[in-house]
């Protein structure tokens, strides 16, 4: 069974983490976070495996309750948010082309083939490298820093100036940093890789500013090797009826680059290896309600749910308010 770890948040504010396999979970004391028991297994020279599984159990917990409690957080987090790094890649999955293709053909209305379509056949040529050979590097985005991550049932806010919020299910690799600026991956989480596709479709240069938004993470941190297949739903829900539903997969079966090429790739700049930073990764996904033609509204619930995580991460669409900003010369 996967070890699966949770943090929780009491309504006294307390803080813990949980250790969960199969039906049963309870909580790790002597942690009160996710990246303290990761630093705690790297200064032993362990796994996070075998940090838990060495460390004393408290009381028994049902996780499933808990999340319908809003009492579960985001599995990673860092006391400031300027030390976790939101990053991801596209054009990543089998499949994953169409819908970008498509949007972007639609803008140049041209008869060649577009530089999306260009990278993830590039992708399919090479994002899977042989031992000790490098392969194909993917597309590569900025999110935000930690201030833009929200937990697995909290609201995603768009921006006031939005033209679209729009889901994206995915699984985000959590990573923190050494003392000896070694990148560890802890584990994989469920997310919604939330983005702006109306903006993005206008023009795919627009695409970094398409993807300066929040993003959420289901409560579970899945530990250890990643699973070769993932198979998910995502759906969304107005007005409590379900507007669109529709499978995903995911993992390294389904993908066009492997998951050490993803981070070779990241990893390789040495801004990226600052010790004691944590870093939230994004791998791609082929699936997108935009793309089957919906436009999500405020009050929307995005739903992400696949095994092994038992899990879902659902929020809410909101919109921020208008902000006038200024600059002030000095």
């Amino acid at each position: 069974m996967t070890l699966r770890l949770l943090q929780h948040r009491a309504e006294s504010g307390e803080r813990g983490v949980i250790a969960a396999q199969g039906d049963s979970a309870a909580f790790v004391v002597g942690f009160t976070s996710i990246r303290a028991l990761a630093l705690h297994a790297i200064a032993q020279g362990i796994s996070l495996t075998a940090a838990v599984a060495a460390a004393p159990k408290g009381d028994t917990v049902d996780i499933a309750a808990e999340f319908e409690a809003g009492r579960l957080l985001a599995p990673i987090d860092h006391d400031d948010d300027a030390h976790i790094l939101l990053t991801g890649t596209g054009l990543t999955h089998l499949g994953s082309a169409e819908g970008r293709d498509k949007m972007h053909r639609e803008a140049a209305a041209v008869e060649k083939q577009t530089d999306s379509m260009r990278m993830f056949l590039e992708g399919l040529e090479g994002g899977k490298p042989a031992p000790g050979e490098t392969g194909q590097q993917p597309e590569w985005f900025y999110k935000g820093d930690g201030s833009q991550l929200v937990g697995p049932t909290d609201p995603l806010t768009m921006p006031a100036f939005a033209k679209d919020g729009g889901e994206e299910p995915e699984l985000a690799g959590i990573y923190i940093i050494g003392e000896d600026g070694t990148p560890y991956r802890l584990g994989l989480a469920l997310a919604n890789e939330f983005s702006d596709h109306v903006t993005e479709r206008h023009n795919y240069l627009w695409l970094a500013h398409s993807k300066l938004r929040q993003a959420a993470l289901g409560p579970e941190l899945l530990v250890g090797e990643p699973p070769e297949h993932i198979e998910g739903s995502s759906r969304i829900l107005r007005d409590g009826a379900t507007i669109w539903e529709k499978p995903f997969l995911s993992g390294e079966g389904n993908m066009s680059h492997s998951f050490a090429n993803l981070e070779h790739h990241h990893f390789k700049y040495d801004l990226f290896r600052r010790a004691g930073d944590v870093h939230v990764h994004f791998f791609g996904t082929a699936t997108l309600s935009f793309s089957d033609g919906i436009s999500c509204q405020e009050g929307d619930v995005f739903e992400i749910l696949a095994a092994p995580f038992t899990l879902p991460v659902r929020n809410v669409l909101t919109r921020a308010a208008p902000q006038e900003v200024a600059v002030k010369a000095l």
